[in-house]
């Protein structure tokens, strides 16, 4: 099943209103999205903390709907 890119970036986006947030379909077929979240939230976590913030922000799409997210963060200098 498709997932509309924009609806991932709009559930990050509602996590961390400060984030600049980038997402985009890595194969054409909806199910492989990539992502960058640069957000002052990730300050001081590791990167697993960070990951784990984004996936949490998703409510279980991936693994589910969404096949493969290859994720990227970064905290905000």
């Amino acid at each position: 099943m498709a997932i509309d890119p924009a609806h991932i970036k709009a559930l990050i986006q509602d996590a961390f209103p400060d984030a600049d947030v980038t997402v985009e379909d890595l194969r054409g077929d909806g199910d492989h999205l990539g992502a960058l979240v640069i957000s002052s939230a990730f300050q001081g976590k590791t990167r697993v903390q960070q990951h784990q913030m984004v996936h949490d922000a998703l409510k279980g799409l991936v693994g589910g709907e969404l096949h493969a997210l290859a994720l990227q963060t970064k905290p905000r200098d």
